[in-house]
């Protein structure tokens, strides 16, 4: 397929050759009806949502954003209001009467930097809920209140119990982390936790509730006497609940990816694991890649800047090595707790990092984590590197150099990008004593630089001989990095002896490459490398 060729003009051929015209992309479409209405893509959840209804009274889905948590949300909505002409061709048409239930459905979706806006913003709903299901609240200046009066009237009104639905749940305290702003987290969060306990005080009155969001509060901090509040966001039934798997894009747009190489589309965007069998897509991604004219892009990523992230990661000092094969206990993935934030929370909640691997230790569940695809791990990197040097000019040109050099195996000048590449980041940057001291940090920065400047790089290659500090692979060129501390020994002997490049012998060269640091004066004393095939 033409690189440039847009999806609209796929869409006028088809007309044009007569046939039944291609669905249209549902690029920032949160609407079920309009989806349905309007000929538009539509990936079928309906099942999810049938076990929901049949199964489920209260229930809690965390997603990163992006995620299609709003259209899930909205399609659940027409489901309940007993919509069933939209579901026609659905896996739910045929298996659910569609009975009537009166909606609430709530969006989180304001400006929330402020206690006195999110009650704004609150008041703003509960408007909104009063004209769509024609109720008057007498308590109109309390949101709480209000919300209350207007679940119990509503059922007084329609004699059906109601259904609850709620989008981005924890935005008012996820938009506040940043440490100015913490104090009104926190103010937000205490708000937050007395209007949703209103849900428990009117169960007499709920068929159902369901709400998103991103982060996986404890039901102590947010959902106090919410016991029954069930978390489907790591239950492999619901794994595919939001999301595109790779068999979506070989059937449901196969005619937008005709000739594309799909096992790209898969290294740059598929990965996220929430415990099913197959890895999943974000849709975001997959649908502007096909829009841009199929161009390679960090789509998800450049959607929110994770700036408070990365200052939490260098308050805590933490190695980004760590990042490739992360252990956790469940404890980390489970709860957000804004009072002591757990890098490794924020990461995996956020999206960049989703499960890898489950173990089993004991009684007790491990998740092994990683970054889901190459867009997420060299577009952090790179971020990261960003903010750590400061000067986005002189990050790129060494990016940049570092890859000519790999690409062309030019490796006699690789000494000067190297002692350019740690004059950009200092060591004292890094506030743990371990990063700063020893061949940790030399590992750390040139690992940053690999995966930002789009290099494939493996981190503590295993073989069963022992691991290489660092391998990378540039197009048909592997290049092992071994770092030693001047007088450490010869780092070229240990990847021979060692045999560390025998795993990739299919490759047409391999490269060993040694990096000798000064310890007094912590610089690049010299690189060493030999082709070893």
């Amino acid at each position: 397929m033409n690189s440039k060729q847009k999806p609209h003009k796929i869409i006028y051929r088809y007309y044009k050759q007569g046939k039944q015209p291609m669905k249209k992309l549902p690029i920032g479409i949160q609407t079920f009806r309009k989806i349905r209405e309007d000929n538009y893509i539509y990936i079928d959840k309906t099942k999810e949502i049938l076990d929901l209804i049949q199964n489920y009274e209260y229930v809690f889905l965390s997603r990163p954003r992006r995620f299609g948590k709003s259209l899930f949300l909205d399609t659940l909505k027409e489901a309940f209001e007993g919509n069933k002409d939209l579901f026609e061709g659905l896996y739910i048409y045929d298996k659910y009467d569609f009975p009537r239930h009166p909606v609430i459905k709530i969006s989180w979706a304001g400006d929330l930097k402020s206690l006195q806006n999110t009650k704004n913003w609150a008041l703003l709903q509960m408007r909104f809920a009063q004209e769509s299901l024609n109720i008057t609240c007498k308590e109109n200046q309390d949101p709480s209140s209000c919300f209350g009066e207007i679940i119990r009237k509503t059922y007084q009104k329609h004699g059906q119990k109601v259904v609850i639905l709620i989008d981005e749940y924890d935005k008012p305290i996820l938009d506040n982390l940043e440490k100015e702003n913490l104090h009104v987290a926190k103010q937000n969060r205490e708000f937050l936790r007395g209007f949703y306990s209103v849900i428990k005080d009117s169960d007499p009155y709920i068929r159902f509730a369901f709400l998103t969001g991103v982060s996986r509060f404890s039901r102590v901090s947010i959902f106090s006497g919410l016991n029954n509040l069930v978390d489907i966001s790591l239950n492999p039934r619901f794994a595919y609940i939001c999301g595109f798997t790779h068999q979506n894009l070989q059937n449901e747009f196969k005619e937008y990816l005709k000739g594309v190489d799909l096992e790209q589309v898969r290294k740059w965007y598929n990965g996220y694991n929430f415990l099913g069998e197959k890895k999943l897509y974000n849709p975001f991604d997959i649908l502007l890649f096909i829009d841009s004219g199929y161009v390679f892009d960090s789509y998800w990523f450049k959607t929110g800047t994770p700036t408070f992230l990365v200052k939490l990661l260098q308050e805590k000092g933490y190695n980004v090595l760590d990042f490739e094969n992360l252990e956790v206990g469940s404890s980390i993935i489970d709860s957000f707790d804004i009072d002591r934030l757990e890098v490794e929370t924020v990461m995996f909640q956020a999206g960049y990092l989703t499960v890898k691997e489950v173990k089993k230790r004991g009684g007790k569940t491990k998740y092994i984590l990683t970054f889901p695809n190459y867009e997420v791990k060299t577009s952090f990197n790179d971020y990261l590197l960003t903010y750590l040097t400061n000067d986005t000019i002189q990050k790129e040109r060494i990016e940049n150099n570092l890859y000519d050099v790999l690409e062309t195996a030019q490796l006699d000048k690789l000494k000067d990008v190297l002692t350019s590449l740690y004059a950009s980041v200092p060591y004292h940057l890094f506030v743990r004593k371990e990063i700063r001291e020893g061949e940790n940090y030399y590992a750390v920065v040139l690992y940053m630089y690999l995966a930002g400047s789009g290099v494939d790089v493996y981190v503590e290659d295993t073989t069963d001989r022992g691991r290489a500090d660092l391998t990378a692979i540039v197009i048909d060129k592997v290049y092992i990095f071994e770092i030693k501390m001047e007088g450490e020994g010869d780092p070229i002997t240990q990847i021979k002896e060692k045999k560390y490049h025998e795993k990739y012998m299919n490759y047409p060269e391999i490269y060993g490459i040694g990096i000798v640091i000064d310890k007094e004066n912590k610089t690049v004393k010299d690189t060493i490398w030999e082709k070893l095939k």
